[in-house]
């Protein structure tokens, strides 16, 4: 899905910078002026002004006067003896009039003066005379109609756009009971992890379940977001947790405000954000959703003004500066990351009818195409400033997962006519099986990492999405190979649970290795914790729906249960710090991808195909449903606005 958290090199989450209040101490206390004496300073300025006016007004006998009326303009005489129009005479009117009416328009000017003045000092007053919070009650009100104001300039009326065929919203219910009651299971789950967010963690971008306050990283910037919100309302829409998702839509239309300034994750808030209003617009036809998605895109857009039109990593809502992570190879921009926005940017295009951002993302595909690749493999960095790769690290777990993934779905949103997007991932795939696929001394078929000419016999947690991917992309593979890739994909699933069923919690590490004869094992501390992720109950989900075999109901049922146990906490869902441990230490943060991603695949895993059918519906890399486009090319055309 996503590059691993925790760890330095992390596309998800590093620790949040503190730049709270207590870092500015004395800069807040030479603020604390009462609202009083800043309506006196006000005030003072204003009489001063009046007086100034009053007595220094100038004297209309002495200098020029330009009046907007009609009493002295220039009125051309038209002379029509020649049947004709002569304009090269005037007549002055008005000549005649002495300076008596000047020194009346002077008079009645100074009176009106007075009369200002003198309620100004009123009204001043009566301001005087209110209580600080009465004050304060009013300044508040002034600033939420500017607000108020402001969003309404934001939210521009979109054009109609024919929504497309939307099939499997609200169905799927299962007739066997025992797979039925383990569905509600789920859905209980669901809303435990909602409620608890709602109680302890409303409006910020996560929960601390344990010490039950929000929480949130770096990579939403500093800013209080509702990412869990956006990240859930698909999830509550499906599982028919509908006054949840009400709930959902009113902090959504009220609160959610991108004018902030915050330096925000493009890849993170373009999957979770972007992808979660999307497909909340798409499943319930709510038109704010919409509205927010693309005023959420255009803050996005300054990240691509680099020499190459490769994004930076982060973008500042507010300036629109962007900058790389620091770790990052160079200063170098992430595969996984600016690969992985093309099923949102096609969607914005079709909805808005606006082709820039479907401009943006093919631009990045015409550049990679142009360029070598070491071993046909895509390295997992390059510098958005000269074009050239980073260092030459493959991996199709962490930092370059999705990109493999948003090229076979761009052919599959596309109605399977972007056939350009297929070929570059059956030749990405390819150069996958050669290079980095191989079967351990106890048979385990695993996704190693090429790093300088060498492969890593490790895989990572995240890596484990590549099972389910493989089952889709199997229809439609060159040379009849379907058959080779689904079952490619049942060898990923199954070396994957292997990583849960060799735990003491049945929960699987964040990675793996496959040396001498440790095999689907963590070896590092630092690599033995579960946080709630999703890719390997994802693949389970892929590859029931492809094979309907039992096996992956039952593994995903074993995993459902050891969350349930070891992860559930009576404030919400925790990830854990060791799967190896009886008693683990939790790390107390409900991620919002678990109700995104993981309690959404478990659900679709005990619920029957018809619920969002892989025909109609493809799934972005944070699991937000987004329809098949049926479209006549890749040009978009089925938008008339964009014709």
């Amino acid at each position: 899905m996503t590059a691993p958290a925790l760890l330095p090199l992390s596309g998800r989450r590093l620790p949040p910078l503190n730049l709270g209040a207590s870092s500015f101490p004395h800069h807040r206390a030479t603020l604390r002026l009462s609202e009083k004496f800043i309506l006196l300073l006000i005030l003072s300025a204003f009489i001063t002004l009046c007086f100034g006016a009053f007595f220094f007004l100038p004297d209309s006998s002495k200098h020029k006067r330009f009046d907007l009326g009609l009493e002295d303009v220039l009125i051309p005489h038209v002379d029509t003896s020649k049947g004709g129009k002569n304009l090269g005479s005037f007549l002055i009117h008005g000549q005649g009039h002495d300076e008596h009416r000047h020194r009346e328009e002077e008079e009645r000017l100074r009176n009106k003066i007075r009369a200002d003045h003198e309620k100004a000092l009123e009204e001043a007053k009566e301001k005087l005379k209110k209580s600080r919070d009465e004050i304060q009650a009013e300044i508040q009100t002034e600033k939420n109609k500017v607000v108020q104001e402001l969003k309404k300039k934001d939210s521009k009326p979109l054009p109609p756009v024919p929504l497309p065929n939307l099939i499997g919203i609200n169905s799927g219910e299962p007739a066997d009971p025992d797979i039925q009651e383990k569905r509600n299971k789920i859905k209980e789950m669901m809303k435990h992890a909602w409620d608890n967010y709602k109680q302890y963690g409303w409006g910020h971008n996560e929960l601390k379940p344990i010490a039950r306050k929000g929480h949130s990283t770096n990579i939403f910037g500093n800013s209080q977001m509702g990412a869990t919100i956006v990240d859930a309302l698909d999830t509550l829409y499906i599982m028919g947790l509908h006054d949840e998702f009400r709930e959902g839509q009113e902090w959504i239309d009220k609160n959610l405000d991108f004018s902030v300034n915050s330096e925000v994750s493009v890849f993170e808030v373009n999957i979770r954000f972007i992808g979660g209003l999307l497909a909340a617009y798409y499943l319930s036809g709510q038109e704010v959703f919409k509205i927010k998605a693309v005023q959420l895109a255009g803050k996005l857009l300054p990240a691509f003004s680099t020499p190459t039109g490769i994004p930076w990593a982060m973008v500042n809502l507010k300036s629109g500066v962007g900058r790389n992570w620091g770790w990052a190879s160079a200063g170098s921009s992430i595969l996984a990351e600016f690969g992985t926005l093309h099923m949102e940017f096609v969607h914005l295009s079709y909805l808005t009818g606006d082709p820039v951002y479907y401009n943006k993302v093919m631009h990045i595909r015409k550049l990679l195409q142009k360029m070598d690749r070491p071993n046909g493999l895509y390295p997992n960095y390059l510098n958005p400033r000269t074009g050239r790769w980073g260092q030459h690290h493959t991996s199709v777990g962490g930092l370059g997962d999705s990109f493999y993934e948003y090229l076979l779905k761009a052919w599959l949103m596309s109605d399977k006519m972007d056939t350009e997007a297929r070929k570059m991932y059956d030749d990405a795939i390819e150069a996958i099986e050669k290079h980095l696929i191989r079967k351990s001394n106890g048979g385990l078929t695993f996704i190693g990492e090429w790093k300088n000419g060498h492969l890593e016999r490790k895989m990572g947690h995240l890596t484990c999405f590549a099972g389910g991917m493989f089952a889709l992309g199997a229809d439609g593979s060159r040379d009849d190979k379907a058959g080779h890739y689904l079952q490619l994909g049942a060898e990923i699933a199954h070396t994957c649970h292997e990583s849960y069923d060799r735990t003491t919690l049945k929960l699987g590490p964040e990675a793996f290795k496959f040396d001498g004869g440790v095999e689907a094992v963590a070896v590092r501390q630092n690599e033995k914790y579960y946080i709630l992720r999703p890719e390997v109950i994802e693949t389970y989900w892929y590859m029931w729906r492809f094979t309907h075999d039992p096996k992956y109901r039952q593994w995903g049922w074993e995993a459902t249960q050891a969350i349930d146990k070891y992860c559930r906490v009576s404030g919400g869902f925790s990830g854990v710090k060791d799967v190896y441990s009886s008693s683990p230490a939790y790390d107390d943060v409900q991620q919002s991808f678990f109700l995104a991603e993981t309690l959404k695949y478990l659900y679709l895993l005990f619920s029957n195909d018809d619920l969002l059918p892989l025909d109609n519906w493809v799934f972005n890399t944070e699991a937000h449903p987004l329809p098949v486009l049926h479209l006549a090319n890749t040009t978009l055309s089925g938008n008339p606005a964009y014709r």
